[in-house]
């Protein structure tokens, strides 16, 4: 199976990737994980899908979930999660990574949020997964798009439209988010993020670790491995975009790509030119 990195400790680990073209900000995921653990990363889009079988343990905002046989999974954008096998045999599951203006452009929502990240539903998770699996196989734009359209229906019932009304307040670091993601490449200091935010060096990092549950260093990575990833899927060479995303050498991409995303960025590029 074509996505199967060889930093993987199994043989039993396989992940592959599926882009739409005609659909940018879409990306469909398969993998059966046994071994592998994923270090902390986030998605650009709202990652939506299903168990299939085997149960998963992550860590997301701060807590640990175990999402067991015919759950939903529902993840929100820029969210630090992680990833690894609760049972003996691992973990089937599909997934696809949408981003927040596609789903306000399919469903006309804008807004979307997920309190819940993991929900047993066993009708639903059948049904989103069959039709993760027809999302697969189309290839014709028209079919696609009408899938989409049906399997974000399905995830309507569990989505708060809007976030505001939610939180009830904007992210109290989001200049700092925003910092982080326009300065990837640069070797950034604490105090140059806290005077972002307009407190002392310390009282910032206790703070930002509070609210995002995890340290701005943490995050940074991601958001780098993120915006990799978005470069490799264009095309782009993995040695170029090391260091357009501030990491040190390709070797680096390579081992924190395949930690947070289980393949290498040279699968990863195989696998959406199949």
């Amino acid at each position: 199976m074509q996505g199967v990195p060889s930093t993987f400790n199994s043989t039993r680990d396989a992940a592959e990737f599926r882009l739409a073209r005609h659909r940018p900000g879409v990306e469909l995921y398969r993998a059966h994980i046994v071994r592998h653990a994923f270090d902390p990363h986030t998605h650009d889009g709202f990652g939506l899908g299903a168990i299939e079988s085997g149960v998963e343990r992550f860590r997301y905002r701060g807590a640990d979930h175990l999402a067991p046989p015919d759950s939903l999974v529902m993840m929100n954008p820029d969210e630090l999660h992680t990833g690894r096998a609760e049972t003996e045999g691992g973990w089937h599951y599909r997934m696809a990574y949408i981003e927040p203006s596609v789903v306000a452009d399919v469903t006309g929502e804008p807004g979307w949020w997920f309190s819940d990240v993991v929900r047993e539903d066993l009708p639903s998770a059948r049904q989103i997964t069959a039709l993760l699996d027809a999302l697969w196989q189309a290839r014709e734009p028209l079919a696609f798009d009408s899938l989409l359209l049906q399997l974000l229906s399905l995830f309507r019932a569990h989505a708060r439209v809007p976030r505001k009304a939610i939180d009830g307040a904007p992210a109290r670091f989001a200049p700092v988010v925003d910092y982080l993601h326009a300065h990837l490449a640069q070797r950034l200091t604490l105090d140059e993020l806290a005077a972002v935010a307009g407190l002392s060096p310390f009282h910032f990092l206790r703070q930002f670790q509070a609210q995002h549950h995890a340290t701005p260093q943490q995050m940074l990575m991601a958001f780098r491995l993120a915006e990799a990833k978005r470069r490799l899927s264009r095309g782009e060479a993995p040695a170029q975009v090391a260091a357009a995303v501030g990491l040190a050498d390709q070797a680096h991409l390579t081992r924190a790509f395949a930690r947070r995303y289980g393949v290498t960025p040279a699968r990863y590029q195989r696998a959406l030119r199949c």
